[in-house]
């Protein structure tokens, strides 16, 4: 057996760039790169072998390792799962900074491998720079923090290992049901150790994504279900772009007219005009896409893991008589809330659905009322992102200001705070999976550095991002990053002063605005940020804007603009669209303030319409 005599790092490396991939009919590497700030715990050897293989697989320099783990998980996302990122950091702080991605990815079922320096195995220098010790348990560190929200973790004590560790981790990432991220803990001593490796281990090998088939049973039982449905729903989620089951989604449901409504996950899997399209569902959705839910008889549930916001905490599917059929690669989100469950491939599945469906459609009296719920919504949109007079915009008003400026290939992005709910009502998708809302984990601080990665994976179109002042404050870095590495994003800055949704929600169950804007904040001064000097101050063309006249010519000016340009603009921290289903919240259950007694009655009277134990 020919063998290679390699260290644990530079064979890891050689191995990542031995690993490929088909899209769309052209063979592209796996791990097309590499995210990493390099510190003493992975640059003397995993920087030395990333930097023998720069040109075979290319990092890219963090300015925070959160911030460039987020754009591995965005990366991957707006590439539907087909390419997968790596994130690299040193040990203790630095791989810390990376549990909050890791758990984006566990949320969202995304693929991201994480690569992080860890303590010596020898011991002999413990304790290290940056080493937490744990007195009664000498074999833990800081690494084992990420154990809670990752799919597969190992840590790598012998070379060797790899030969095992590193298929096992792939198998993870591509695994159409158990995605996730992997991580891998390095500890410096054994990144330097050098092993016989196995030549064949390093060959070229060309992956598929998995396409698992339903059983022909659960087929069966789906389609007897939903030929004796008196108004079926579908409900598309993530995994219908994650599976490129967008053109089958649409002939499915215009065959069968049968409704689509979508999730946050899922939005753009059909553009807004296709026959069959209504709305967003749940609590950021619309009046419309909730009504046909209150009313349907047979929930198909394509993809998606039916979080409470899709669901409306278990209140939006008011029929008695209403069953679901959960169609998805995980058992697990198959079969819940007693679903008849189809596991398989959404496009596969959705194919093979139809044919047992063939020479049936929805009821025509259905169809009709859709059709009625489909209008009502685009009259609301319309309603909501109209230009007004106001010096202080609505955020719905901003969003039909980008919309307006979007072509069909361009991406738009946000995540956390009052731009999800507003976004995802007011948004009409131009094209199929052009849409990124982060909300599986509604992480504050995922837009700027998910916009650098959705830059990084799309090959047409600009990058709209929205973020409001608060996540803007959080993490900004990678605005710095898009600059360096020259992938353009159009940021647009929406300033309503603080944490504003969270005050809104704060206010609506009977409190008293405190601590989210920064008007109730304990402050000795209010100052408001100069989000655009700020900006500027990293390299982007920044520009302020007054009302929503400027902002359309702002936006027009950054679509011609060749790098990062940053829009900012104050926008009105109490206006609101209207609509949406009921939320679970904790609210209290006695109280002083007759305003949270109020808010714990209409919590009650929500909680009493939650369907439990069906």
């Amino acid at each position: 057996m020919e063998t290679l005599r390699l260290t644990t790092a530079a064979a890891l490396v050689r191995w990542l760039v031995a690993q490929r991939t088909t899209i769309d009919g052209a063979d592209a590497p796996l791990f097309p790169g590499v995210f990493a700030i390099f510190g003493h715990g992975n640059v003397t050897s995993l920087g030395l072998a990333l930097e023998e293989n720069r040109d075979r697989l290319p990092t890219w320099r963090g300015q925070n390792e959160q911030g460039m783990a987020l754009a591995g998980v965005a990366f991957t996302k707006a590439m539907r799962r087909r390419q997968v990122m790596v994130a690299t950091s040193s040990v203790g702080p630095g791989a810390l900074n990376m549990v909050t991605a890791a758990a984006v990815a566990m949320a969202d079922r995304l693929p991201l491998l994480i690569l992080s320096g860890d303590t010596f195995q020898s011991r002999i220098p413990d304790p290290v720079l940056q080493q937490v010790e744990h007195f009664g348990s000498p074999s833990t560190t800081v690494n084992d923090a990420f154990r809670a929200v990752v799919r597969f973790w190992d840590r790598i004590t012998r070379p060797e290992q790899l030969v095992q560790s590193l298929p096992r981790a792939l198998g993870v990432l591509l695994d159409p049901g158990e995605c996730g991220p992997a991580f891998l803990g390095l500890p410096q001593d054994v990144q330097a150790e050098a092993f016989d490796f196995p030549e064949a281990f390093f060959a070229p090998t060309c992956h598929e994504i998995p396409r698992p088939r339903a059983s022909r049973d659960e087929l069966d039982r789906a389609a007897a279900f939903i030929r004796n449905s008196r108004a079926p729903l579908i409900v598309a989620g993530g995994g219908v772009h994650y599976s490129l089951a967008e053109g089958i989604l649409a002939d499915f449901a215009a065959e069968h007219a049968i409704p689509v409504v979508e999730t946050m996950a899922g939005k753009s899997s059909l553009v807004a005009d296709h026959p069959s399209y209504v709305g967003p569902i749940g609590v950021t959705g619309s009046d419309a896409a909730n009504r046909l839910a209150a009313d349907t008889d047979c929930v198909i549930a394509v993809g998606t893991r039916l979080q409470d916001f899709t669901t409306g905490s278990w209140t939006v599917f008011a029929n008695p008589a209403m069953r679901m059929v959960g169609l998805n690669a995980a058992r697990v989100d198959a079969q819940k809330h007693r679903a008849l469950a189809v596991v398989g491939d959404a496009r596969e599945s959705l194919d093979d659905l139809s044919h047992q469906l063939e020479g049936w459609s929805a009821p025509p009296e259905w169809r009709e009322q859709a059709r009625r719920e489909a209008a009502d919504h685009r009259r609301l949109v319309a309603a909501a992102t109209a230009a007004g007079p106001s010096p202080a915009p609505t955020y719905a008003q901003v969003i039909g200001a980008v919309h307006r400026a979007a072509q069909a290939d361009d991406y738009v992005l946000t995540a956390a705070g009052g731009l999800p709910g507003e976004i995802n009502v007011n948004w009409l998708s131009k094209g199929v999976a052009t849409f990124d809302c982060e909300y599986g984990f509604s992480c504050m601080g995922y837009e700027i550095a998910g916009g650098w990665g959705a830059a990084m994976a799309r090959r047409s179109g600009d990058v709209f991002v929205l973020v409001g002042d608060g996540s803007y404050l959080m993490m900004n870095s990678d605005l710095y990053s898009s600059v360096l590495s020259g992938h353009k994003m159009i940021v647009v800055v929406c300033d309503n002063g603080g944490y504003a949704v969270i005050d809104r929600l704060q206010v609506a169950q009977g409190g008293r605005s405190f601590n989210n804007l920064l008007e109730d904040s304990r402050v000795t001064e209010l100052r408001r940020v100069d989000f655009a000097a700020h900006a500027a101050a990293m390299g982007c063309e920044a520009i302020n804007v007054n009302g929503i006249a400027d902002l359309d010519s702002a936006l027009e000016r950054a679509r011609r603009s060749s790098g990062t340009t940053v829009i900012c603009i104050r926008t009105d921290p109490h206006a609101w669209t209207e609509g949406g289903a009921f939320w679970e919240v904790g609210v209290p259950e006695v109280s002083e303030r007759v305003e949270v007694m109020a808010a714990r009655r209409e919590l009650e009277a929500g909680k009493s319409r939650q369907r439990v134990g069906w």
